[in-house]
This record gives C-alpha cells, structure tokens and sequence, in this order.
C-alpha cells in the first residue's frame, strides 16, 4: 500500500518531493478560509496555494493534476495523514502516475519540516497581515503573495536567492558541459 512506504530521503533536485499541507484563516465577512499550499522542498518554490471554503481529495487531484501538466509529476508527495490526503482517489490517481505517497507519522509535524516552515512564513507574512473582506479577495492577494514569495523574498535556505533564481541557477548546471566550463 502506498501509505506505508518509508518516508523518503531529503529532497534532493527539483520534483523530487513536493510537501503538501492546508492552512486555515478567515475572512472579515466570516467565510472560512481553506487553504492547500504545494511546495517543492528542493527549489522551495510554492507551487499553488489553492483557497476555497472547503477543499476534499478530489480537488487535491486537480490541483495537482494541474501542477503536474505544469512542472512535471513529483517522485513522493509528503503530506500529513488527513483524510483528504489518504482519500482513494489521491492514492489511486498517485499510483497511476508512479508518484509514492510519504504520510508523516501522525503527530509528528516536524516530517513535513519545509511545509512547515513555509506554512509558518504564509501565516506571518500573509494571512497575520491581511484582512480579507471576502475569499475572492483572498485568492487574490494570496496569489499575489506567492508570486513574491517565489519571484522576490530571498531565501536563507537557499543561499539567500528567490526559489526562482534557485532553480534557474540549477537550470544552468544541469545544461554545462561536463568540467563545469561554459560554452
């Protein structure tokens, strides 16, 4: 079963394991807020954060479909063990793709450390700062934060560049010729 595989090693390139995670707000009108947040933990990139009022395992499926015709499919999805996480429908459109599932052992946050830490940046940078009248304006500025997070906040994790120049700069890599010398 795809639930008790071993917890994967440390991400160790891009798409290697996205960590996955729901962080949960309100807005000034009383609407609640769900939202899913997808990280790459090598690049740190967030890749979505999906905010509706209610989001079960169908669609975490097309978000991650999404993310998937997007920036390629993940080796492991880490996540904790929710039910929208453990549905058949996440484990069965996983297995379809060859991505395993890495489920935290129940109480233990600390094995999803890099959702975490973003999970804990989004609340502080975002959702603490924000007062959104309703959730249209929340998808939106919450868009806009994610974009700021990838494209302009610096990352000590990442030798202080943006995810964005982080993955750029292991493009670059990945394309020298053998030596490491440029073209």
């Amino acid at each position: 079963m795809a639930a008790r595989r071993p917890r994967p090693t440390p991400a160790s390139a891009r798409n290697h394991v996205w960590a996955l995670d729901f962080v949960f707000d309100a807005c000034a009108n009383g609407q609640q807020l769900k939202c899913l947040a997808v990280v790459d933990e090598w690049t740190r990139e967030c890749l979505a954060i999906d905010v509706a009022g209610s989001i079960r395992s169908g669609r975490v499926v097309e978000v991650l479909s999404k993310l998937v015709s997007i920036h390629g499919a993940p080796r492991h999805l880490r996540s904790d063990n929710g039910p929208e996480f453990v549905a058949t429908a996440i484990i069965r459109w996983a297995v379809e793709l060859g991505i395993s599932t890495a489920h935290i052992a129940p109480g233990k946050p600390w094995e999803n450390g890099t959702e975490e830490s973003f999970n804990g940046k989004f609340r502080d940078e975002c959702l603490s700062l924000e007062w959104f009248r309703s959730r249209a304006e929340a998808v939106a500025v919450i868009e806009l934060w994610r974009q700021h997070y990838n494209q302009v906040r610096p990352h000590s994790s990442l030798g202080y560049k943006t995810p964005d120049e982080f993955k750029q700069h292991e493009e670059q890599l990945a394309v020298q010729p053998a030596g490491g010398a440029s073209l």
